[in-house]
């Protein structure tokens, strides 16, 4: 029966018309290394540049700020396009992009598929009439996990829905509801319907103001140092945008239940080059709380599946205020920062474990900082420094160099006192976390002729404090090659990682050495073909090795779009494992890790039913060879396989 329902969604899905709104996707892998995309701030990105596919800017009005949204382009590549605008009038084509000498090749394509220049259509029909949208997505999950049996307070199926009206770039209103698997749905203590919401609203350029939020939003202001939770920034994309630093406020238009701010932001324009911006948060987290009703720790899953988990919900309230001014003028840029959070309960880790005693404590917090740069069609230079209440120092800078159209260098410093603290801090680290870390990074990035791309980075970190797993100071030396080739039809790409990181054993440390490559080749056409081979080996008293063979292909004809992968895994335990990316429906981050013996294979259709609407119907398995039961405690599958089925469906009106 399970089989007859799933190729009853299946043969809808290929029986619609299709689009190609996962261009971009093709040309992600290639700007972002896929260590960027392990860390779990990227979900967030990858939302984030979701959400400009499907709602591109307009290049020839963008400002500084919009532009500053995608993480990929260095502040030079910003400052060369909005130079170019400026003295040579609109861009009547995209094409023109190529006369953005520091604009390669991939970042090119990649901004082709989030901008437009189209002002006889697409943005005057925004101007006049705005747009909406209506997405919904639930994922069906056949099998049945041990929580579903009896644990677990909802039923197995995770569901979202999201609004939005745009009206040109000038207004974003929207509204999402999310629910995980397991929780419980207008029931169970939980008669909202939906677990978490995010109302929000966005107004640009009114007069003064460039930029309103309202409801659920995100913040960033400078490299990250005090807060940062607008997107990631992981070490080879730190080459490619070369250590840029940001003030931004943008919509929380996310699922995420965790990083967020609940209230309104606005950045005002006091004069030619200096802009002040302030926003206020006042929301509801999660938290464990002590029999003395303090907070050991602060819960960002955003899960409520259970008894345990809902006894968590809600437990604390956080009030934060900040701001920044700025002054930024022909390539120079300069601003002060603060922002200060007060809890209604005190944050009281336990501390009598070594590496947590450094760790945030109390009911107030406070960091100030200063960012400043100067931006050269040649270099750039870029930094922050920061201070909490406790007088503790945080500081990054980088400098960045290029020497001509086909090589540019970049060094970044970063100083983070064991003593430091910060509540929404992130920025460049090693070890995770804005604390307890000094370290030097070198990268360079070489194009010897229009089809060659050549990538390189080294970095050491130095941890003076103990960590986890680690009960001594420390280090890590961490260094990657990536070249990539590009023809007519074919791009292959070939990227190795070594890295070193120390951990205990017994009273000494020993060195955990990591060895992770990726060979890939793509053939674009009316059938793109990706093939893909990953490998890993970790050595340091024992040696695990890993390798996952994958293939994807894609078929585009008019109004059919079909995605297929399989992949073959063999990992000698979790240590050794494989992370690989799938597509999905929109704005579903897809990136599963795989270890162990087994298979994984999938299908997916995009298809347009006339103009309006969108429908998506993707089912993937996980075949394991080396197992009768999968997963541990509620999440436990008595069963070798898992089987997924997605659908969505999007209207436009």
């Amino acid at each position: 029966m399970k089989a007859q329902i799933v190729f009853v969604f299946w043969a809808m899905s290929l029986s619609l018309n299709a689009q190609s709104d996962y261009q971009w996707e093709k040309y992600l892998n290639e700007v972002m290394s896929a260590e960027d995309m392990e860390s779990a701030e990227w979900e967030d990105s990858y939302e984030m540049l979701c959400e400009l596919a499907q709602h591109p800017l307009d290049l020839n009005h963008a400002t500084r700020e919009d532009l500053e949204q995608l993480p990929f382009l260095s502040a030079q590549q910003v400052e060369e396009i909005m130079e170019y605008i400026y003295r040579y009038g609109p861009m009547k084509s995209l094409a023109e992009l190529q006369m953005i000498r520091s604009l390669d090749y991939d970042r090119r394509r990649l901004l082709c598929c989030l901008v437009f220049i189209d002002e006889d259509a697409k943005e005057k029909e925004q101007r006049q009439y705005g747009r909406s949208e209506l997405l919904a997505t639930v994922r069906v999950p056949f099998y049945e996990r041990k929580g579903d049996e009896a644990g677990y307070l909802g039923y197995p199926y995770r569901h979202w829905v999201k609004y939005q009206f745009t009206y040109g770039n000038r207004l974003k209103a929207g509204i999402v509801g999310a629910q995980d698997a397991g929780e419980p749905f207008f029931a169970n203590k939980n008669h909202k319907g939906y677990d978490f919401y995010s109302a929000y609203l966005q107004l640009n350029r009114l007069g003064r103001i460039e930029n309103l939020v309202v409801g659920k939003y995100r913040a960033s202001l400078g490299m990250g140092l005090i807060i940062n939770n607008s997107f990631a920034l992981g070490k080879l994309s730190a080459l490619q945008n070369l250590g840029r630093s940001t003030t931004t406020l943008r919509p929380h238009s996310s699922r995420s239940a965790a990083d967020y701010l609940n209230g309104v932001g606005a950045t005002i324009n006091i004069a030619k080059g200096l802009s002040a911006t302030a926003f206020f948060s006042y929301r509801n987290q999660d938290a464990t709380l002590k029999d003395d009703g303090t907070v050991s720790s602060i819960i960002t899953s955003g899960y409520h599946r259970t008894e345990t988990e809902i006894s968590k919900k809600n437990n604390l309230k956080n009030t934060t205020i900040g701001g920044s001014i700025r002054y930024q003028n022909h390539g120079l840029h300069g601003a002060l920062n603060i922002v200060g959070t007060h809890l209604n309960r005190e944050l009281n880790p336990n501390t009598n474990i070594l590496y947590r005693k450094y760790y945030p404590q109390g009911y107030d917090f406070l960091n100030f900082s200063s960012d400043y740069g100067y931006v050269h069609p040649r270099f750039s230079f870029n930094g922050e420094t920061a201070i909490n209440k406790d007088g503790a120092f945080a500081s990054v800078n980088s400098l960045s160099l290029r020497l001509n159209g086909e090589m540019s260098m970049m060094a970044l410093h970063r100083f983070y006192s064991y003593r430091y603290t910060s509540l929404y801090s992130r920025c460049f680290s090693d070890g995770g976390r804005i604390q307890n870390e000094n370290g030097i990074y070198l990268g360079a990035s070489w194009k010897p002729s229009p089809r060659w791309n050549i990538s390189v980075y080294t970095d050491y970190a130095y941890f003076p404090y103990p960590r986890y797993q680690v009960s001594q100071p420390s280090h890590s030396w961490d260094n990657l090659l990536q070249a990539t080739y590009t023809s007519n039809k074919w791009t292959l790409s070939g990227r190795y990682r070594f890295r070193i990181r120390q951990k205990d054993n017994n009273e000494n440390l020993i060195n955990l050495n990591e060895h992770r490559g990726r060979i890939t080749a793509v053939s674009e056409g009316r059938i793109l073909s990706r093939t893909q081979l990953d490998f890993s080996m970790i050595t340091s008293a024992d040696r695990h090795r890993g390798y996952m063979l994958s293939e994807t292909l894609g078929f585009t004809y008019r109004w059919l779009r079909l995605h297929a992968g399989f992949g073959y895994f063999h990992t000698d335990d979790y240590d050794s494992r494989i992370y690989l990316y799938e597509q999905g429906p929109l704005y579903n981050y897809s990136l599963s890790q795989y270890y162990g013996q087994g298979i994984r294979y999938w299908m997916m259709g995009r298809a347009n039913i006339g103009k309006r609407l969108m429908l998506t119907a993707k089912i993937g398995t996980t075949n394991y060879f080396d197992r009768s039961e999968i997963g541990t405690s509620y999440q436990q599958v008595k069963a070798s396989s898992l089987t997924d089925l997605d659908l969505q469906l999007r209207w436009k009106f």
